[in-house]
């Protein structure tokens, strides 16, 4: 679907878009807030999801969970509406910077991902250690939004 991957100088110095994906189809995604620069979310799209999200300038990615491409948003109405794309030096990985105005991007309900802050300093047991949370309220109530639907994560 993309350009072959030639050589070194083309992937890393060239113009044309040649990404890497892994040996499952895959390449792995970090999203951020055009706002605030805040993180997200970490996906992976492949191939058919990457050429939605470029074409429809919406985020489309690769559940890995339900083995099929989906449309960030469709269901919670948060869509992610691209502002950029950039690829990394070796073309293998992607960041997308998003507009979801006063929405969400986690399936949990809060705007972000990464709404737990692990503290630092010395471990005295590793299987006792306890976060802190960053964000203190959620967009949505994800019981509401994702009634019936299969939870995107697997424990």
């Amino acid at each position: 679907m993309f350009k072959k991957r030639e050589n070194v100088a083309a992937i890393e110095e060239g113009k044309l878009l040649s990404p890497k994906f892994d040996n499952d189809g895959l390449i792995p995604v970090v999203t951020t807030d055009c706002k605030t620069g805040e993180v997200l979310m970490v996906g992976y799209m492949n191939s058919e999801a990457f050429k939605k999200t470029i074409e429809t300038k919406e985020a489309h990615y690769w559940s890995r969970t339900r083995r099929e491409v989906w449309h960030k948003g469709q269901t919670s109405g948060f869509k992610q509406k691209v502002i950029e794309i950039r690829i990394d030096d070796d073309q293998d990985s992607v960041w997308l910077n998003v507009d979801i105005g006063d929405g969400s991007s986690c399936h949990v309900g809060y705007k972000s991902c990464f709404y737990r802050s692990i503290p630092l300093g010395k471990i005295k047991n590793t299987q006792n250690i306890e976060m802190d949370f960053t964000e203190k309220e959620k967009k949505f109530d994800p019981t509401k939004i994702y009634k019936g639907k299969p939870n995107p994560t697997k424990i």
